[in-house]
């Protein structure tokens, strides 16, 4: 369902000089996630009852995903602190062909990752202002929550402006691939990202 609106979009509150360094450009996109879910738990506890985001709802999950460059090395760290078994299942399902599901989904409906879960991950659920080219933008919103009244029924503060969210971060991504000496807005398949990694001994 969607709803025409204008809306504040989310001011990320980025700091005002672009990373030079590696370790500077993984803080800003921690800052920036932390601004997510900040803004995702408003949402929540205001309309908690207009929202259906639970554990083992998983219908978000149904796609290949692919990743950021930024966020595939967050991936990867958090990667070195799974035991052994939680790498074995993840490689497990990369190794399988494309079922349609994210390769993160683990047997029981929950992600693998979910603490280095990407962005887009991260702001699904929440009323999102979608921008067309010479259309007035929609309010948009998991097909499951909002059922009532819309996404386009909260007040302008709850709405998470996309383009926002996706130029913010395809800036800290450049940044940190620029860093590395490689191009900008290469993407990494989340499959492939984790059938490279190695099993090795983690917690116990």
């Amino acid at each position: 369902m969607t709803a025409k609106q204008r809306s504040k979009p989310l001011n990320p509150v980025m700091p005002s000089e672009l990373p030079t360094s590696a370790p500077q450009a993984l803080e800003h996109f921690r800052v920036l996630t932390a601004k997510v879910d900040g803004f995702f738990n408003r949402v929540e506890t205001q309309h908690g009852g207009d929202m259906v985001c639970r554990t083992g709802c998983n219908d978000c999950c149904h796609v290949r995903l692919t990743v950021t460059s930024v966020e595939a090395r967050i991936i990867e760290d958090h990667w070195a602190g799974l035991t052994v078994e939680a790498k074995q299942a993840l490689k497990a399902h990369a190794a399988l062909p494309s079922d349609g599901l994210c390769v993160a989904l683990g047997d029981d409906g929950r992600c693998s990752i979910y603490a280095a879960r990407p962005l887009v991950c991260r702001s699904h659920g929440v009323p999102l202002r979608l921008r067309q080219e010479r259309r007035l933008p929609i309010i948009d919103a998991c097909f499951r929550n909002f059922t009532e009244k819309g996404p386009g029924g909260v007040a302008p503060d709850n709405i998470l402006d996309q383009q926002t969210l996706s130029t913010t971060l395809l800036a800290i991504d450049a940044a940190y691939a620029r860093t590395l000496g490689k191009p900008a807005g290469e993407r990494v398949d989340l499959a492939a990202l984790i059938a490279r990694l190695e099993v090795i001994a983690g917690p116990v």
